[in-house]
């Protein structure tokens, strides 16, 4: 890879990454408005682990790739596109944390939102240090 498509991919999964912040931000603001509705179950933003195993099929293909015969054979392996790869919104009906059937636990919501919220200062601190490297080289 040249230094270019480092580059350009660094910032592409960055700014992903800080979208993924937003909308997280969004279903964890919605869980805590939601905290005493009756029968209101949680949502949470499913992406990283998405994202590891695309990216980790860019690093490991089988020592034996089978061949295909014919177009509707399975593949033993198939290299997937990070950029193909979208945040899911996950409703959790299996937990029950109060006697109205509501499982928004608010404390806990807090804590993901600080933790959302470190987790964007963090990547916003990323993307500006990649266009600061590239500012220092164009002087």
């Amino acid at each position: 890879m040249g230094i270019d498509t480092d580059f350009s991919r660094t910032v592409d999964l960055v700014h992903r990454a800080l979208d993924v912040s937003a909308l997280r931000r969004e279903v964890i603001a919605n869980n805590i408005s939601n905290a005493n509705v009756p029968n209101f179950k949680r949502s949470e933003v499913n992406f990283e682990s998405e994202l590891k195993r695309a990216l980790d099929t860019e690093k490991q293909q089988p020592a034996l790739e089978m061949t295909r015969t014919d177009s509707r054979h399975i593949s033993n392996w198939q290299k997937r596109d990070y950029r193909d790869v979208e945040p899911r919104r996950v409703v959790d009906y299996l937990s029950v944390s109060k006697n109205n059937g509501n499982n928004v636990d608010a404390e806990q919501e807090f804590q993901r939102a600080l933790q959302n919220q470190l987790m964007y200062s963090l990547l916003a601190q990323a993307a500006t240090f990649e266009f600061s490297q590239v500012n220092l080289v164009l002087r």
